[in-house]
């Protein structure tokens, strides 16, 4: 009897063995070229370059899983084999269609559904928050930035004419236009905090993992990056305005625009401290 379960033993774990390479195979043949295009688009675009750090910090979280996962009896599920397939059949027609966004997406379902197939439910489960933030390594389709992008410029322009005129500054506004004495600024893409919205929203992610235990203020948390990353916006283009009107320097173009973005951003990720570490007290 105990040969016989010894066998067993070996045979599943054979069988697990062959799986595991035929889905690692299949993987890394439909999606190479997913792959290679997601590289390309974190390397052509500041407002993606946080992707090259989702897979690491991917692998990270579950290295930090271990402990639970060796305690785990891995026991695949037959759906997940269902949601493997149905995820290579949207890749193909993704690929057909030219839908790149499709595509990436669907390389994170056949992941998941790679993952309850060889491994199980209570290791997905356990995995569950690394499998999500794979969905941050997709550059968000172009449309709905364009849609986001106008009226986030509009709300900066309009907040900070508002903050200019407080304090006595002659300004009006055209659109994301805004009139100086002497000056003409516009409020382009780059200033209307989508930028920093990605990059907090990622950074908030695995933040509100590490500081919080409750999952409603690890969501709050994560959603604080929207409001946080528009406040600090503002107050770049305020600054700009106002030390041009008061002191004559441009900070719009060169070094000088890029100091002051790096120094928003280090706000932005203060303020973003600040405020895991005020939710991390109602835990108490």
């Amino acid at each position: 009897m105990a040969n016989n379960s010894v066998a067993l033993k070996q045979s599943s774990s054979l069988r697990q063995t062959l799986f595991l390479i035929v889905f690692a195979g299949a993987f890394l043949g439909a999606y190479y070229p997913v792959l290679s295009s997601l590289v390309r688009a974190w390397a052509a675009s500041d407002d993606y370059s946080h992707g090259f750090a989702i897979i690491p910090l991917a692998l990270y979280f579950v290295w930090q899983k271990r402990p639970a996962l060796l305690e785990q009896e891995f026991r695949g599920a037959w759906p997940g084999l269902l949601l493997a397939v149905l995820s290579l059949l949207c890749y193909v027609v993704a690929k057909k269609g030219e839908m790149q966004t499709a595509a990436s997406v669907s390389m994170i379902f056949f992941i998941w559904g790679s993952v309850i197939y060889l491994l199980g439910y209570r290791v997905f489960r356990i995995c569950l928050f690394p499998l999500l933030i794979l969905f941050f390594m997709v550059p968000v389709p172009a449309q709905i930035i364009a849609a986001l992008t106008i009226p986030l410029q509009v709300i900066v322009t309009k907040a900070s004419v508002a903050l200019a005129s407080v304090i006595g500054i002659p300004i009006y506004r055209e659109g994301n236009v805004i009139n100086l004495p002497g000056g003409v600024f516009e409020v382009v893409q780059a200033c209307s905090g989508l930028r920093s919205i990605m990059a907090l929203l990622t950074l908030g992610a695995a933040v509100s993992y590490f500081t919080l235990r409750s999952n409603l203020l690890r969501l709050v948390l994560f959603f604080l990056a929207i409001p946080i990353a528009l406040a600090v916006n503002i107050m770049r283009v305020f600054v700009l305005v106002s030390v041009f009107h008061f002191n004559k320097i441009d900070l719009s173009h060169g070094t000088p625009h890029t100091m002051l973005g790096l120094g928003v951003f280090v706000a932005a990720l203060g303020l973003f401290v600040l405020s895991g570490k005020g939710l991390s007290l109602c835990e108490r």
